[in-house]
Protein backbone atom coordinates (compact mmCIF):
# COMPACT_ATOMS: atom_id res chain seq x y z
CA UNK A 1 0.00 0.00 0.00
CA UNK A 2 2.81 2.41 0.88
CA UNK A 3 4.90 1.30 -2.11
CA UNK A 4 8.26 2.11 -0.44
CA UNK A 5 11.64 2.17 -2.17
CA UNK A 6 13.87 -0.22 -0.24
CA UNK A 7 17.56 0.57 0.21
CA UNK A 8 20.42 -1.11 2.02
CA UNK A 9 22.64 1.48 3.72
CA UNK A 10 25.77 -0.64 3.33
CA UNK A 11 25.32 -2.01 -0.21
CA UNK A 12 26.56 0.37 -2.96
CA UNK A 13 24.58 -1.50 -5.63
CA UNK A 14 21.40 -1.06 -3.63
CA UNK A 15 21.96 2.67 -3.50
CA UNK A 16 22.37 2.92 -7.27
CA UNK A 17 19.19 0.90 -7.82
CA UNK A 18 17.35 3.16 -5.38
CA UNK A 19 18.45 6.28 -7.27
CA UNK A 20 17.23 4.75 -10.54
CA UNK A 21 13.83 3.93 -8.99
CA UNK A 22 13.45 7.42 -7.51
CA UNK A 23 14.26 8.94 -10.90
CA UNK A 24 11.76 6.65 -12.61
CA UNK A 25 8.96 7.63 -10.25
CA UNK A 26 9.81 11.35 -10.21
CA UNK A 27 9.93 11.51 -14.01
CA UNK A 28 6.84 9.37 -14.65
CA UNK A 29 4.68 12.33 -15.69
CA UNK A 30 2.25 11.93 -12.80
CA UNK A 31 1.83 8.14 -12.98
CA UNK A 32 3.37 7.87 -9.53
CA UNK A 33 2.37 9.94 -6.47
CA UNK A 34 4.91 12.15 -4.72
CA UNK A 35 7.83 10.34 -3.11
CA UNK A 36 8.38 11.24 0.55
CA UNK A 37 12.08 11.27 1.47
CA UNK A 38 13.80 12.13 4.76
CA UNK A 39 17.03 13.47 3.20
CA UNK A 40 19.27 13.29 6.28
CA UNK A 41 18.91 9.51 6.24
CA UNK A 42 19.32 9.12 10.02
CA UNK A 43 18.19 10.46 13.39
CA UNK A 44 19.71 13.50 15.09
CA UNK A 45 18.95 15.60 18.18
CA UNK A 46 17.28 18.25 15.96
CA UNK A 47 19.78 20.95 16.95
CA UNK A 48 21.03 21.22 13.35
CA UNK A 49 20.58 19.81 9.85
CA UNK A 50 23.26 17.36 8.77
CA UNK A 51 24.23 16.61 5.15
CA UNK A 52 21.36 15.65 2.86
CA UNK A 53 21.57 12.43 0.87
CA UNK A 54 21.38 12.87 -2.89
CA UNK A 55 18.44 10.54 -3.60
CA UNK A 56 15.78 13.25 -3.65
CA UNK A 57 17.86 15.51 -5.87
CA UNK A 58 19.26 13.26 -8.61
CA UNK A 59 16.07 13.45 -10.74
CA UNK A 60 16.50 17.23 -10.99
CA UNK A 61 12.79 17.68 -10.36
CA UNK A 62 11.08 20.26 -8.14
CA UNK A 63 10.88 19.33 -4.46
CA UNK A 64 8.47 20.32 -1.70
CA UNK A 65 10.45 21.04 1.51
CA UNK A 66 8.53 20.13 4.65
CA UNK A 67 9.74 20.87 8.18
CA UNK A 68 8.52 19.26 11.39
CA UNK A 69 8.51 20.84 14.84
CA UNK A 70 7.84 18.74 17.93
CA UNK A 71 6.87 21.17 20.69
CA UNK A 72 5.80 18.81 23.48
CA UNK A 73 7.69 19.31 26.75
CA UNK A 74 9.39 17.17 27.89
CA UNK A 75 10.68 16.03 24.49
CA UNK A 76 10.03 12.29 24.24
CA UNK A 77 10.26 12.12 20.46
CA UNK A 78 13.89 12.93 19.71
CA UNK A 79 16.01 9.77 19.49
CA UNK A 80 19.73 9.69 18.89
CA UNK A 81 22.38 7.00 19.12
CA UNK A 82 23.00 7.63 22.80
CA UNK A 83 20.60 7.56 25.74
CA UNK A 84 17.19 5.80 25.94
CA UNK A 85 16.53 3.25 23.20
CA UNK A 86 13.79 3.57 20.60
CA UNK A 87 11.30 1.39 22.53
CA UNK A 88 11.70 3.51 25.66
CA UNK A 89 11.19 6.69 23.65
CA UNK A 90 8.03 5.25 22.07
CA UNK A 91 6.65 4.21 25.47
CA UNK A 92 7.32 7.62 27.03
CA UNK A 93 5.64 9.31 24.05
CA UNK A 94 2.53 7.13 24.45
CA UNK A 95 2.41 8.12 28.12
CA UNK A 96 1.89 11.80 27.24
CA UNK A 97 -1.66 13.15 27.36
CA UNK A 98 -1.05 14.65 23.94
CA UNK A 99 1.88 15.16 21.56
CA UNK A 100 2.18 18.38 19.59
CA UNK A 101 3.57 18.41 16.08
CA UNK A 102 3.75 21.37 13.73
CA UNK A 103 4.09 20.65 10.01
CA UNK A 104 5.13 23.54 7.77
CA UNK A 105 5.11 23.24 3.98
CA UNK A 106 7.63 25.61 2.46
CA UNK A 107 7.43 26.94 -1.09
CA UNK A 108 8.12 24.38 -3.80
CA UNK A 109 11.79 24.58 -4.74
CA UNK A 110 12.43 24.56 -8.49
CA UNK A 111 16.08 23.81 -9.32
CA UNK A 112 17.96 25.97 -11.82
CA UNK A 113 20.12 24.52 -14.59
CA UNK A 114 23.23 24.47 -12.40
CA UNK A 115 21.42 22.60 -9.62
CA UNK A 116 19.94 20.08 -12.08
CA UNK A 117 23.48 19.26 -13.24
CA UNK A 118 24.84 19.14 -9.67
CA UNK A 119 22.59 17.18 -7.23
CA UNK A 120 24.95 17.98 -4.34
CA UNK A 121 24.53 21.72 -4.92
CA UNK A 122 20.78 21.20 -5.23
CA UNK A 123 20.70 19.33 -1.90
CA UNK A 124 22.82 21.92 -0.09
CA UNK A 125 20.68 24.81 -1.31
CA UNK A 126 17.43 23.12 -0.26
CA UNK A 127 18.98 22.32 3.12
CA UNK A 128 19.94 25.98 3.55
CA UNK A 129 16.31 27.03 2.94
CA UNK A 130 15.01 24.51 5.47
CA UNK A 131 17.67 25.39 8.06
CA UNK A 132 16.74 29.07 7.78
CA UNK A 133 13.08 28.25 8.37
CA UNK A 134 13.97 26.10 11.38
CA UNK A 135 16.54 28.65 12.61
CA UNK A 136 19.21 25.98 13.09
CA UNK A 137 22.77 25.64 11.74
CA UNK A 138 23.99 23.03 9.25
CA UNK A 139 26.89 20.59 9.60
CA UNK A 140 28.72 18.18 7.29
CA UNK A 141 27.93 15.07 9.34
CA UNK A 142 26.32 12.11 7.55
CA UNK A 143 24.95 8.66 8.34
CA UNK A 144 28.50 7.31 7.93
CA UNK A 145 29.39 9.26 11.07
CA UNK A 146 26.73 7.36 12.99
CA UNK A 147 28.15 4.09 11.67
CA UNK A 148 31.56 5.16 12.94
CA UNK A 149 29.99 6.11 16.28
CA UNK A 150 28.55 2.62 16.65
CA UNK A 151 31.89 1.11 15.64
CA UNK A 152 33.65 3.33 18.18
CA UNK A 153 31.56 1.93 21.02
CA UNK A 154 32.46 -1.60 19.94
CA UNK A 155 36.15 -0.75 20.38
CA UNK A 156 35.54 0.75 23.82
CA UNK A 157 35.61 4.40 22.72
CA UNK A 158 32.80 6.89 23.44
CA UNK A 159 30.25 7.56 20.71
CA UNK A 160 31.63 11.05 20.11
CA UNK A 161 34.96 9.60 18.90
CA UNK A 162 33.31 8.60 15.62
CA UNK A 163 32.05 12.10 14.77
CA UNK A 164 34.61 13.21 12.20
CA UNK A 165 32.46 14.66 9.37
CA UNK A 166 33.32 11.65 7.23
CA UNK A 167 31.93 12.98 3.97
CA UNK A 168 34.11 16.09 4.17
CA UNK A 169 37.20 13.97 4.84
CA UNK A 170 36.26 11.64 1.99
CA UNK A 171 35.95 14.56 -0.44
CA UNK A 172 39.24 16.15 0.62
CA UNK A 173 41.38 13.08 1.31
CA UNK A 174 39.80 10.45 -0.92
CA UNK A 175 39.54 7.92 1.92
CA UNK A 176 36.99 5.09 1.87
CA UNK A 177 34.71 4.11 4.72
CA UNK A 178 36.38 0.68 5.00
CA UNK A 179 39.82 2.28 5.41
CA UNK A 180 38.42 4.66 8.00
CA UNK A 181 37.09 1.71 10.01
CA UNK A 182 40.56 0.12 9.92
CA UNK A 183 42.10 3.38 11.14
CA UNK A 184 39.47 3.59 13.90
CA UNK A 185 40.46 0.15 15.20
CA UNK A 186 44.14 1.16 15.21
CA UNK A 187 43.31 4.50 16.84
CA UNK A 188 41.38 2.73 19.60
CA UNK A 189 44.33 0.39 20.20
CA UNK A 190 46.66 3.36 20.70
CA UNK A 191 44.29 5.67 22.59
CA UNK A 192 43.11 3.12 25.13
CA UNK A 193 46.59 2.35 26.40
CA UNK A 194 45.99 4.92 29.15
CA UNK A 195 42.21 4.63 29.41
CA UNK A 196 40.96 7.73 27.57
CA UNK A 197 39.72 8.50 24.05
CA UNK A 198 42.69 10.60 22.92
CA UNK A 199 46.28 9.94 21.91
CA UNK A 200 49.02 11.89 23.66
CA UNK A 201 52.71 11.63 22.95
CA UNK A 202 53.16 8.93 25.61
CA UNK A 203 50.55 6.76 23.87
CA UNK A 204 52.26 7.42 20.54
CA UNK A 205 55.68 6.47 21.89
CA UNK A 206 54.30 3.30 23.48
CA UNK A 207 52.62 2.27 20.22
CA UNK A 208 55.88 2.69 18.30
CA UNK A 209 57.99 1.05 21.03
CA UNK A 210 60.10 4.21 21.21
CA UNK A 211 61.04 6.69 23.93
CA UNK A 212 59.99 10.31 23.61
CA UNK A 213 62.61 12.10 21.49
CA UNK A 214 62.84 15.47 19.69
CA UNK A 215 62.01 13.76 16.39
CA UNK A 216 58.93 12.08 17.88
CA UNK A 217 57.80 15.34 19.46
CA UNK A 218 58.23 17.12 16.12
CA UNK A 219 56.20 14.44 14.36
CA UNK A 220 53.46 14.47 17.02
CA UNK A 221 53.06 18.22 16.62
CA UNK A 222 52.33 17.69 12.93
CA UNK A 223 49.50 15.29 13.87
CA UNK A 224 48.22 17.51 16.68
CA UNK A 225 46.59 20.12 14.44
CA UNK A 226 44.77 21.88 17.31
CA UNK A 227 47.89 22.19 19.47
CA UNK A 228 46.19 20.63 22.51
CA UNK A 229 48.91 18.00 22.98
CA UNK A 230 46.17 15.42 22.43
CA UNK A 231 45.20 13.84 19.13
CA UNK A 232 41.58 12.91 18.41
CA UNK A 233 40.42 10.47 15.74
CA UNK A 234 39.96 13.20 13.14
CA UNK A 235 43.54 14.40 13.71
CA UNK A 236 44.73 10.80 13.37
CA UNK A 237 42.91 10.28 10.05
CA UNK A 238 44.33 13.49 8.58
CA UNK A 239 47.82 12.74 9.90
CA UNK A 240 47.84 9.24 8.44
CA UNK A 241 46.42 10.39 5.10
CA UNK A 242 48.57 13.49 4.57
CA UNK A 243 51.76 12.67 6.48
CA UNK A 244 52.53 9.05 7.32
CA UNK A 245 51.11 7.19 4.34
CA UNK A 246 52.60 9.51 1.66
CA UNK A 247 55.97 9.37 3.48
CA UNK A 248 55.81 5.57 3.55
CA UNK A 249 56.98 5.23 -0.06
CA UNK A 250 59.15 2.49 -1.50
CA UNK A 251 62.00 4.97 -1.73
CA UNK A 252 61.76 5.92 1.96
CA UNK A 253 61.55 2.29 3.08
CA UNK A 254 64.59 1.38 0.98
CA UNK A 255 66.56 4.34 2.35
CA UNK A 256 65.71 3.38 5.93
CA UNK A 257 66.64 -0.26 5.34
CA UNK A 258 70.01 0.71 3.89
CA UNK A 259 70.68 2.90 6.90
CA UNK A 260 70.30 -0.12 9.20
CA UNK A 261 71.92 -2.68 6.88
CA UNK A 262 75.66 -2.23 7.31
CA UNK A 263 77.62 -3.60 4.35
CA UNK A 264 74.54 -4.05 2.11
CA UNK A 265 74.15 -7.69 3.19
CA UNK A 266 70.44 -7.73 2.40
CA UNK A 267 69.36 -8.16 6.02
CA UNK A 268 69.52 -6.37 9.39
CA UNK A 269 70.89 -7.92 12.58
CA UNK A 270 69.62 -7.10 16.06
CA UNK A 271 72.94 -5.40 16.85
CA UNK A 272 72.58 -3.11 13.83
CA UNK A 273 69.01 -2.25 14.73
CA UNK A 274 70.04 -1.55 18.32
CA UNK A 275 72.92 0.69 17.28
CA UNK A 276 70.83 3.02 15.12
CA UNK A 277 67.75 3.15 17.34
CA UNK A 278 69.84 3.75 20.46
CA UNK A 279 71.85 6.55 18.88
CA UNK A 280 68.96 8.18 17.03
CA UNK A 281 66.10 7.81 19.50
CA UNK A 282 67.63 6.54 22.75
CA UNK A 283 65.77 3.22 22.57
CA UNK A 284 66.65 0.78 25.35
CA UNK A 285 68.07 -2.64 24.50
CA UNK A 286 64.98 -4.40 25.87
CA UNK A 287 62.70 -2.33 23.63
CA UNK A 288 64.92 -3.02 20.62
CA UNK A 289 64.67 -6.74 21.33
CA UNK A 290 60.87 -6.49 21.48
CA UNK A 291 60.73 -4.56 18.21
CA UNK A 292 63.19 -6.90 16.50
CA UNK A 293 61.07 -9.90 17.47
CA UNK A 294 57.95 -8.26 16.03
CA UNK A 295 59.61 -7.51 12.69
CA UNK A 296 61.48 -10.84 12.45
CA UNK A 297 58.31 -12.85 11.83
CA UNK A 298 60.30 -15.93 10.79
CA UNK A 299 62.37 -15.88 14.02
CA UNK A 300 65.52 -16.29 11.91
CA UNK A 301 67.63 -13.84 13.87
CA UNK A 302 67.69 -11.34 11.00
CA UNK A 303 65.31 -8.96 9.28
CA UNK A 304 65.01 -9.20 5.51
CA UNK A 305 63.87 -6.32 3.34
CA UNK A 306 60.51 -8.02 2.76
CA UNK A 307 59.92 -8.29 6.53
CA UNK A 308 61.08 -4.71 7.05
CA UNK A 309 58.74 -3.44 4.34
CA UNK A 310 55.78 -5.47 5.61
CA UNK A 311 56.17 -4.05 9.11
CA UNK A 312 56.64 -0.51 7.77
CA UNK A 313 53.40 -0.80 5.80
CA UNK A 314 51.55 -1.87 8.96
CA UNK A 315 52.89 1.12 10.87
CA UNK A 316 53.48 3.94 8.35
CA UNK A 317 54.22 6.29 11.24
CA UNK A 318 57.78 4.91 11.27
CA UNK A 319 58.41 6.29 7.78
CA UNK A 320 57.29 9.76 8.81
CA UNK A 321 59.40 9.53 11.95
CA UNK A 322 62.44 8.46 9.96
CA UNK A 323 61.88 11.31 7.49
CA UNK A 324 61.54 13.81 10.35
CA UNK A 325 64.71 12.55 12.02
CA UNK A 326 66.59 12.58 8.72
CA UNK A 327 65.61 16.20 8.05
CA UNK A 328 66.41 17.28 11.61
CA UNK A 329 69.83 15.62 11.38
CA UNK A 330 70.53 17.48 8.15
CA UNK A 331 69.72 20.79 9.81
CA UNK A 332 72.68 22.15 11.74
CA UNK A 333 70.38 23.99 14.12
CA UNK A 334 68.49 20.79 14.92
CA UNK A 335 65.20 22.16 13.64
CA UNK A 336 62.91 20.77 10.99
CA UNK A 337 63.75 22.39 7.69
CA UNK A 338 61.02 24.08 5.70
CA UNK A 339 60.74 23.31 2.01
Amino acid sequence: MLQPVFVSRTDPNSRQNTIKEIKRRAQSGGNWPQVIIFPEGTCTNRSCLISFKGGAFYPGAAVQPVILRYTTIPDTVTWTWEGPNAYTIMWLTLCNLNNKLEIEFLDVYHPNEEEIKDPKLFANNVRAVMAKALDVPVTDHTFEDTRLMVQATKTGLPLSAGLVEFQKLKNKLGISFDNTEVMLAKYAEIAQSDGDAFIDIKDFAKYLNLPISPALEEMFQLYDRSGTKKMDFRDYIIGCSLLSQPANSEETIQLAFKMFDEGDKGFITQEELCKILHNAFGVKDTDVTKLFTQVDSAASGKITYEQFKEYAEKKPEYAMLFKTYHEMSADKDGKLKTE
